[in-house]
């Protein structure tokens, strides 16, 4: 099993550096006003109702992204 280099993300241009995953995950806390407190306080900072709108919302696109395919 390999260990995978973990990137540490400071500005909205480090996100192209992470999976298509984490991308997307980042992309959506920055749409969202989230960026500056995940980037100073990390994921465990936000609150359930923030998580959850993050979550739901990749989920709307993974959803929509497979029905193109």
């Amino acid at each position: 099993m390999t260990k995978k280099k973990k990137i540490e993300v400071k500005t909205v241009e480090d996100i192209k550096k992470l999976e298509k995953e984490e991308q997307a995950k980042w992309e959506i806390a920055a749409e969202l006003g989230l960026f500056d407190k995940v980037t100073s306080s990390g994921w465990k900072s936000l609150t359930s109702r923030e998580s959850g709108r993050i979550g739901g919302i990749l989920a709307a696109r993974n959803k929509k992204e497979n029905k193109k395919t």
